[in-house]
């Protein structure tokens, strides 16, 4: 009777979301039960073991929610710098950099990637390892492959590399912590650039990137390196005059769309820096404070940046924090 009791105390206090989750039991859902055909066929996995492990995996209605409100969605530069700019984030940058000093300068000497820059992108991620994710990766990628229309041929290409990587890894599916979208581990990897870009950085022939820092170290800039980063150019550009009549809309737009030096200095945008070639490509950039704008152009490091997460908030928080460290 005790144990009863307790069990029924610790069912009450469970998260709202999992005392109302519904398992993906294939036997109950076709579109589940075809992706476990699919899967056993193509992918040669067994049948029963991953019968046994959708029959444990929650729909999240909590994840359906977040995906639907990111916070670079919301959020304007002077809000978001708030969160990623602070004094605890680069204290904790200060001491990651003291701490991994080798693998960083390792890192830095064979990828062309700053120190600061690699630590930036772990402390905006997960605090340096202190917020790696609440979520269990499978839950995730399941809710977001079978019950988020949007993007689901996205996510499903995410389970199934995930499905691949445990099994390759000899990992338990059921175990691994991520974020609301799938991303795992200190550098925030989804399941494709663990495969592309995750490294065994310190030579102990697993590339681990959820327990150990210097893996992480290591894979975050293999993937720079990968995407085009430019050693030792700069990641932005200040802009002195923006005529007021510039041909730039997408300014104050979150797109990608670069543009030659050449082609932005005619549209009534002027770097700071005279000596920019005008074939170099750049993205002329807003940014809203609480009572103005001002203005930057994004070079090919704050591109490569963007690979990592699409967000120009993102890519401009992980730069300051790096700048901060730097100095």
């Amino acid at each position: 009777m005790v144990l009863r009791i307790l069990a029924i105390v610790s069912f009450c206090f469970l998260p709202l979301s999992q005392l109302i989750a519904s398992t993906y039991d294939p036997t109950q859902r076709q579109d589940v039960s075809d992706f476990i055909d699919e899967m056993v066929r193509e992918k040669k996995m067994d049948r029963e073991h991953l019968q046994n492990l959708f029959r444990e995996t929650n729909k999240r209605q909590d994840i359906l929610d977040l995906i639907a409100r990111p916070a670079e969605r919301v959020l304007v530069w002077h809000e978001y710098q708030k969160i990623f700019i602070t004094l605890q984030r680069i204290d904790g940058g200060k001491k990651f950099m003291t701490d991994y000093a080798d693998a960083l300068k390792r890192a830095e000497q064979q990828y062309g990637v700053p120190a600061e820059i690699i630590t930036a992108i772990i402390g905006v991620e997960t605090s340096y390892g202190g917020n790696k994710g609440r979520h269990r990766v499978i839950d995730a990628l399941a809710t977001l492959s079978f019950d988020y229309p949007p993007r689901a041929k996205f996510f499903r290409g995410q389970l199934v590399e995930f499905l691949n990587l445990t099994k390759q890894e000899s990992l338990n599916p059921r175990l691994p912590m991520g974020s609301y979208a799938g991303a795992m581990g200190y550098p925030q990897f989804i399941p494709t650039s663990y495969r592309d870009f995750a490294i065994d950085f310190d030579g102990d022939d697993f590339a681990d990137i959820w327990t150990n820092p210097v893996d992480a170290i290591g894979s975050v800039a293999n993937y720079f390196a990968a995407h085009g980063w430019l050693k030792n150019q700069p990641v932005i550009e200040k802009i002195t005059k923006l005529d007021k009549d510039s041909a730039l809309p997408e300014l104050r737009m979150n797109r990608f769309n670069r543009l030659t030096l050449a082609d932005i200095k005619a549209a009534g945008v002027q770097p700071t820096n005279k000596n920019l070639a005008n074939n170099l490509t750049a993205i002329p950039m807003a940014f809203t404070l609480p009572d103005s704008e001002f203005y930057l152009l994004g070079m090919q490091n704050f591109y490569v940046i963007t690979r990592y997460n699409h967000s120009r908030l993102y890519a401009l928080a992980v730069h300051e924090l790096a700048e901060a460290l730097r100095k």
